[in-house]
């Protein structure tokens, strides 16, 4: 069984500047093992010292600076009450406009404790107990588990055999949500975790002119949006025609990682704000102060970091797949378009359903078990490649020596 290796410590209208190798001093990704393994949060603590964690979706990375410097200045001022105010929403439409040349209106907004919290809020405004949901899978889990929970029908449209929307299966499952006159909707994820597949404007479109046919209300996770890399494009579903009646969840967590620092967004389009309008005030209570303050920043200020980010996250997925390549053939990656989740199907590997299991247990590598994203996982893994390339390299190694 391999052991602990000792590691060395290390808009689109920017896409030109981002094919050029990012120099490593300004590589977000390049922490230290050593200073990573004080870390308290889940992805340090779940396993014991001698496994990489490669799986939960926390990046190894230090906060921006526009964001260090707003928490301390808010700590230092013992500004850490209740939040009030548009800035969050504002902060947001400054990136949207510049990235996506996509308008947020702040009046179309509500602040909610996260992303998962503020779509079940949102499935609460637009369809009730019993009535359906539409999913994708394979699909990131706790969308599947909040749905269930909230004592709604989910009903599934999975992806293609090339892992996109398959406009077929999503007709199929509205026809059965609506049936008997009932409220549906479907829950979009944009960019689709655990494929990091983004999805085209015909794609969208389809999903809008089908959503309106059928009255399904459409809500699109895009937490993993500014993350898109080089080769693709990300489009708001709000930005699309015929999306009127819909809803965008959207925070500054993944792509800044500040998961630790509740805040999100919920973007409502022009027809839907007046259901936005019914959601509890109370709702208005869960996010952190802190959060919004951080969150505010990242959007308003991050930028920079973040095409520094990008261009590190897209040398790693470039990376990831030679390695794959040299050391596990049989092993297949799709191409990740966004964010920094790799599905990799290993089912040649003659691992069974859950190869998660053999690289953690003969490899020391946690990775996410395919099977839990619902139809269409087994035999997969979901590899975290937002770590340093010494990282990335070494659980590779590790995978393979597994096998």
């Amino acid at each position: 069984m391999p052991g602990p290796s000792s590691l060395p410590a290390g808009g689109e209208r920017l896409e030109a500047h981002m094919t050029d190798p990012l120099p490593p001093d300004r590589n977000p990704l390049r922490l230290p093992l050593a200073e990573l393994r004080r870390r308290t949060s889940v992805k340090w603590r779940t396993y014991p010292e001698d496994v990489l964690p490669m799986w939960v979706a926390e990046m190894d990375v230090l906060p921006a600076p526009p964001v260090r410097r707003a928490l301390h200045e808010a700590v230092d001022l013992g500004d850490t009450g209740y939040p009030a105010g548009t800035g969050y929403a504002r902060a947001l439409d400054a990136f949207t406009r510049e990235r996506w040349a996509w308008e947020v209106v702040p009046e179309h907004t509500a602040v909610v404790p996260d992303v998962m919290l503020g779509m079940v809020e949102v499935l609460k405004l637009v369809t009730g107990p019993g009535d359906a949901v539409v999913i994708s899978p394979p699909l990131y889990p706790p969308i599947r588990q909040f749905v269930g929970h909230l004592g709604r029908r989910v009903l599934h449209a999975p992806l293609d055999s090339a892992g996109r929307l398959d406009p077929e299966a999503i007709e199929e499952a509205f026809r059965d949500a609506v049936a008997g006159d009932r409220p549906a909707a479907y829950v979009l994820c944009s960019p689709h975790n655990p494929t990091g597949t983004v999805h085209t404007a015909e794609e969208l479109a389809t999903v809008a002119r089908l959503a309106s046919r059928y009255g399904v209300r459409v809500v699109s996770d895009e937490i993993h949006a500014p993350l898109v890399l080089p080769g693709a494009v990300h489009l708001p579903y709000l930005s699309l025609p015929g999306t009127e009646d819909a809803f965008v969840l959207i925070s500054a967590s993944k792509a800044w990682n500040l998961a630790g620092l509740k805040a999100a967004l919920v973007v409502a389009g022009p027809t839907a704000v007046a259901d936005l309008a019914r959601m509890p005030e109370e709702v208005s209570h869960g996010p952190s102060h802190l959060g919004v303050i951080a969150h505010t920043a990242a959007f308003l200020d991050g930028g920079p970091w973040l095409d520094d980010l990008r261009a590190a996250l897209s040398q790693n997925r470039t990376l990831l797949s030679s390695l794959l390549a040299t050391h596990l053939p049989e092993v297949r990656m799709r191409q990740v378009e966004g964010g920094y989740l790799a599905w990799l199907d290993c089912r040649d590997l003659g691992l069974g359903d859950n190869p998660a299991k053999t690289f953690l247990h003969r490899g020391r590598v946690a990775l996410n078990p395919g099977h839990t994203f619902g139809p269409g996982g087994a035999g997969r893994v979901r590899f975290n490649f937002a770590a340093s390339p010494d990282l990335v390299t070494e659980a590779v190694r590790r995978m393979a020596a597994a096998v």
